[in-house]
């Protein structure tokens, strides 16, 4: 069984010299023909969170795109990757979007992006579509021909890539155990660390609470114990979900299930009268191939606009393509650009709590702790701190102003034991070494 075995974030634009991390891969809009001439809208008024989909829409025949751009302000101790998530995204999608809004420490009124446009894989509407370029997850319900289920995903990092092809569910498990398999074993090993041969349903399991068995020996559509992987190439060849999205889909999808798996980097729609292009980087593995995809998409949109006899602007395409922020931008001439759609999204009111986002306790003279780092940039100091409460289980930390530096403080921990397996998860997954924290003050029972 391959899957996730550890988590290891990091900022885009974190630099080597300031944590030694490794970098990690990470609206309407104004619809019309192309004969139309652009006009500049202001953005909507703030709406309440629930009128926009996510993750349910309803698709006419025909039809090969839904959604709609949105955009919502960040506030005081928001993170890029809780949005995401709050909103059905994955880690990719907020931070590709959003590339000049640092996605660990975003200044407080932010105007942040949300691609909750998708246009659909080529591949039959038939049980479950997974597009490894856009890490994102397509289910359409056998017995609801006009619905559409969508999710993000976490899939295998280079090397251990998620195989593509045609196969299906062949069994399906909750609370499941994980048998750790050998070539993890060893992985663990050369780096000190020591792991059972099977992993119990819990906090510590990486297969999280639900799991799908695919029909490819090895491979699972699962749930995770660390969901702020879930847009990201991280695991060992499976496909994570999180735990709020595997819930659902565990209950939708049935054994004997169609699954297939594909790598479509360049997605073209035809809706309401206009052409769209959704452009996404190649994975690593397909990079070689760039030119050859790029030629494909091309060659789709020039039939595309001899059929539907519009004139496309290419060198628009040429700038989506180089651009390939994952957000289906219209491509004829005369139509809006990437700016127009960002100024356009439909505004959403900032929910009074982000699903899933971290909660620290108050850390107390009586609790254990541990001291990760000292900053003399705050803004470094809070980006590891927030890194670290984003850890799967979480490690709580906070930033502390001492003297002219800032320090990371993480705790509050129950004792030493606990003191001493935290700082073991920090030094495996940051290399960083932390300095234990005695209780300031002890307490008698």
């Amino acid at each position: 069984m391959i899957v996730l075995e550890y988590f290891k974030i990091n900022m885009i634009n974190c630099k080597r010299s300031i944590l030694p991390l490794t970098l990690l891969s990470g609206a309407l809009l104004l619809i019309g023909c192309q004969s139309l001439p652009v006009h500049s809208l202001q953005p909507l008024p703030p709406l309440e969170t629930e009128n926009i989909a996510t993750h349910e829409f309803q698709l006419a025949e025909g039809q090969n795109m839904v959604g709609t751009i949105a955009a919502v302000n960040t506030q005081e101790n928001d993170a890029l990757p809780d949005i995401a998530r709050h909103f059905g995204l994955g880690y990719n999608d907020i931070s590709i979007a959003n590339s000049n809004i640092a996605p660990w420490t975003p200044e407080p009124g932010s105007r942040v992006i949300l691609p909750l446009r998708f246009i659909l894989p080529d591949a039959p509407h038939d049980g479950i579509t997974l597009n490894l370029a856009n890490m994102r997850l397509f289910y359409y319900p056998k017995k609801q021909p006009d619905k559409l289920f969508t999710y993000p995903v976490g899939i295998g990092r280079q090397g251990w890539n998620t195989p593509m092809g045609k196969t299906s569910i062949v069994a399906k498990n909750a609370n499941p155990s994980w048998n750790v398999p050998e070539s993890i074993h060893r992985e663990h090993a050369e780096k000190g660390d020591s792991l059972p041969k099977v992993v119990g349903a819990g906090p510590d399991n990486p297969l999280g609470l639900y799991a799908m068995r695919l029909g490819i020996p090895g491979y699972l559509i699962h749930g995770t114990n660390k969901p702020y992987g879930i847009g990201m190439q991280i695991s060992h060849g499976c496909v994570q979900l999180y735990p709020e999205d595997i819930e659902e889909l565990f209950k939708k999808a049935t054994v004997g299930m169609p699954v297939r798996i594909v790598h479509q980097p360049y997605l073209t729609a035809w809706d309401q009268d206009m052409l769209y292009l959704e452009a996404h980087q190649p994975l690593e593995k397909w990079a070689k191939d760039k030119a050859k995809l790029k030629k494909q998409v091309l060659k789709q949109l020039h039939k595309i606009s001899d059929e539907k006899k519009v004139a496309v602007d290419w060198e628009k395409v040429e700038r989506i393509l180089q651009r390939s922020d994952g957000i289906p931008t219209p491509v004829l001439v005369q139509s809006p650009d990437i700016a127009q759609i960002s100024e356009t999204a439909l505004q959403l009111a900032h929910p009074d709590q982000l699903h899933g986002q971290p909660v620290i306790d108050e850390l107390k003279d009586s609790d254990w702790a541990v001291l990760v780092g000292s900053f003399n940039n705050e803004t470094e100091a809070q980006q590891l701190a927030t890194m670290l409460n984003h850890q799967g289980p979480i490690i709580p930390a906070r930033k502390i102003k001492k003297d002219d530096a800032y320090q990371v403080i993480a705790g509050p921990f129950k004792d030493k034991k606990e003191v001493k397996a935290v700082a073991k998860r920090i030094q495996m997954d940051f290399e960083i070494e932390v300095e234990p924290l005695k209780p300031k003050v002890t307490t008698t029972n």
